[in-house]
């Protein structure tokens, strides 16, 4: 008789209903920040430069600091490291609509505020990811990721346009201040949830360094742990990638202008929240989840390989919907199977790892991608990197054998 996890709605508890709106109100509150960011650069300045290295300073700090601030997480009630984290962000918004107010809102107190912003996102994301499996039980967390992919995917999508909104409404000093309270008002839902207490046992012993050494040590000595994270390079440099080049492969592949890359940019975003709400459906028996995210892989390398002779927007566009989709599935999967398998002591650094690998890949596919079609061309390089990762695919199943060993972590419930 099967024993797996039922699945079981994240809203079915408690606490993950009380932190729920908070997150909504923090996630549409930072999208909607990002994107004044990006606009006062272009506003100041005029430069795709200066805009790119504004992007930069809002993401580098993650790919740097993330180690650091998974060990932090590990040390402190994640709860409260959120209230600090969202309150972070909040400042970094009310200082920018304070000094445009005063009209000392200049490139470099941009860039600076753009600096702090990237700190606060690279220890933010760690404690999110530490606090949601404290919330709910193990059966629910795949649906708990899930639910967070919608909306994070969603907010991607509306953060820009109600900033774009409150811009035509008024000066960019409101906007930056909405974007403030916005995140102001996700406090009080996260006092009201339950914060994780320190127990004796927990691996914090010792200085940053060793406790970092302590959470490589882990990920190398589980199997099941590598073998996720390879997934995640996969699918970081093939689906990410492409999507991160939608400008390109509208441009050259289908002659495209504007409202063409608008078209991919939509479907994108529809594909991705589609494969959050996928996700959210799923129970937490680890190895349909693992199965899951290995065939949605190799669903999206055929479908990556099938962009190379598509010329037909309406196609593409379907297509690149799908990819999104299959990227979102994957992905969040990943990130729930990770959260299953680490033991809650060393959640933060190895989730921390995570983020490295799934920040820092698409960026290096992107590059990769971009460098190939400019060589050969954009469907040989699409074809080059589908094949290449249906070989490591098969690498990783052949390695990772069929059978997962079923360890069981701690019970990360509340």
């Amino acid at each position: 008789m099967s024993h797996e996890p039922a699945y079981r709605s994240a809203f079915a508890s408690a606490a993950y209903r009380r932190y729920f709106p908070g997150s909504v109100c923090s996630t549409m509150g930072s999208w909607t920040l990002r994107f004044l960011m990006g606009w006062s650069a272009w506003d100041l300045t005029g430069s795709a430069t200066w805009v790119g290295a504004v992007a930069g300073l809002m993401l580098a700090p993650a790919l740097l600091l993330s180690p650091l601030f998974g060990i932090v997480s590990d040390r402190i009630n994640p709860r409260n490291g959120l209230l600090l984290t969202i309150s972070l962000h909040a400042a970094v918004a009310g200082a920018a609509g304070i000094t445009s107010f005063a009209g000392h809102f200049n490139l470099p107190a941009l860039l600076l505020l753009a600096t702090c912003l990237g700190v606060a996102t690279s220890a933010h994301t760690p404690i999110r990811l530490a606090l949601v499996p404290t919330l709910v039980p193990r059966e629910s967390l795949p649906s708990a990721i899930g639910y967070s992919a919608t909306l994070f995917n969603t907010s991607r999508i509306l953060g820009p346009a109600l900033g774009a909104w409150l811009l035509t409404l008024g000066s960019s000093a409101a906007a930056y201040g909405i974007a403030a309270v916005l995140m102001l008002l996700a406090l009080p839902f996260v006092v009201g949830i339950p914060g994780r207490q320190r127990r004796p046992g927990d691996a914090h012993e010792g200085g940053f360094f060793q406790q970092l050494m302590a959470g490589l040590h882990y990920t190398r000595a589980h199997r099941e742990i590598r073998l996720v994270f390879g997934f995640v390079l996969i699918n970081a440099m093939l689906g990410r990638a492409v999507i991160e080049l939608l400008p390109a492969l509208s441009g050259q592949l289908l002659a495209g202008d504007a409202t063409t890359l608008a078209t991919l940019t939509a479907a994108a975003g529809a594909g991705a929240v589609a494969g959050g709400l996928i996700v959210s459906r799923q129970s937490g028996r680890q190895e349909r989840l693992f199965k899951l995210m290995r065939w949605s892989l190799a669903a999206g390398a055929f479908l990556v390989g099938s962009l190379a002779w598509q010329d037909d927007i309406f196609i593409f566009a379907a297509i690149i919907a799908l990819v999104s989709m299959i990227t979102t599935v994957s992905g969040t999967t990943s990130q729930a199977l990770a959260q299953l398998l680490v033991d809650e002591q060393y959640r933060g650094r190895v989730l921390s790892l995570w983020t490295m690998i799934a920040m820092g890949a698409p960026a290096a596919g992107a590059l990769t991608l971009g460098l190939l079609a400019d060589w050969l061309s954009f469907p040989i390089a699409l074809l080059a990197f589908a094949s290449a990762a249906l070989v490591a695919l098969v690498a990783l199943r052949w390695r990772g054998g069929a059978r997962l060993n079923h360890r069981a972590p701690a019970d990360s419930g509340p």
